[in-house]
C-alpha cells in the first residue's frame, strides 16, 4: 500500500462548489477540515466538516444556499458540522471517480489558507495513475503532489513528513527533555546521542517544526 497526498486547487475562478466558496469567503469563519464525505444513491453528498468562527453566519449561509437540503452544527469553539447538499456536476463526477478507482482517502482533509484541500489518498502507484489520467479531463480542477511514498499503519501522518534522521533527532530531543519547561538538554547534547554537529540537530528541528506547524494551522 502507498500513500499519496496533493494540493487539490480550484483551477479557474470559482471555488469546487458555490456553497463551499461562499463559506470559504467568509472572513467570520473558518474552515478547518473534512472527516468525512459521501456521494449518496439520490446523488446528493453527505458533508462532515470541522470549522470554527461564527456559527450564526454560518446557519445564515445555509439557510439562505439553494444548495442545501438540510444540516446540523455541534460545538463551540470549534465545532462540527453535518450537512447534506446538491453538489455540482463536477463535484458529483470526481466523487464517482474517487469511488469508482478504489482509493481510500485517509481523513481528515485540511483546508488551506486560500481554499484549496490537502487531501492524503491510499492505494497502489497504478490507482494513481489512472486516478490523474481520469482527472486530467476536467478543466476545473488542479493537483500539486506534496509528496507519496509506503504507507505504514502504524506510523501517524506527522510522522511521516520526517526523513528517519529528522525522526531520530525529534525523538532524541523528546527523551532528553529538549522541550520540557525548563529546558533539560541543548543541542549539544542531542547532538552527542545522535552523533552529529548541534549546528545540524538545530537544522532537523527546525524542518519538523516547520512541517508541524503548517500542519496545523494549513
Amino acid at each position: 500500500m502507498r500513500y499519496l497526498t496533493v494540493l487539490v486547487k480550484s483551477n479557474g475562478e470559482s471555488a469546487f462548489h458555490p456553497l463551499g466558496g461562499e463559506l470559504t469567503d467568509e472572513p467570520s469563519i473558518k474552515r478547518r477540515a473534512i472527516h468525512h464525505i459521501e456521494l449518496l444513491a439520490d446523488d446528493t453528498v453527505l458533508l462532515f466538516a470541522e470549522a470554527s468562527g461564527s456559527q450564526k453566519r454560518y446557519r445564515e449561509i445555509m439557510d439562505d444556499s439553494p444548495h442545501v437540503i438540510d444540516y446540523l452544527v455541534s460545538g463551540d469553539e470549534r465545532w462540527m458540522a453535518v450537512s447534506q447538499f446538491e453538489p455540482t456536476e463536477e463535484v458529483r463526477r470526481n466523487l464517482e471517480l474517487q469511488r469508482e478507482s478504489h482509493l481510500v482517502i485517509d481523513t481528515p482533509i485540511y483546508f488551506t489558507s486560500n481554499g484549496s484541500l490537502k487531501v492524503t489518498c491510499l492505494g497502489t502507484d497504478e490507482t494513481f495513475k489512472n486516478l490523474f489520467e481520469n482527472v486530467d479531463e476536467s478543466d476545473g480542477i488542479a493537483f500539486e503532489i506534496l509528496e507519496i511514498g509506503d504507507f505504514d499503519p502504524n506510523q501517524s501522518s506527522f510522522s511521516r513528513m520526517f526523513t528517519p534522521r529528522q525522526e531520530e533527532v525529534l525523538e532524541t530531543a523528546v527523551d532528553l527533555g529538549y522541550y520540557n519547561e525548563p529546558r533539560q538538554a541543548t543541542l549539544e547534547d542531542i547532538g552527542e546521542v545522535v552523533g552529529i554537529a548541534p549546528a545540524t540537530v538545530g537544522e532537523h528541528l527546525r524542518k519538523v517544526e516547520e512541517c508541524v506547524f503548517s500542519e496545523i494551522v494549513c
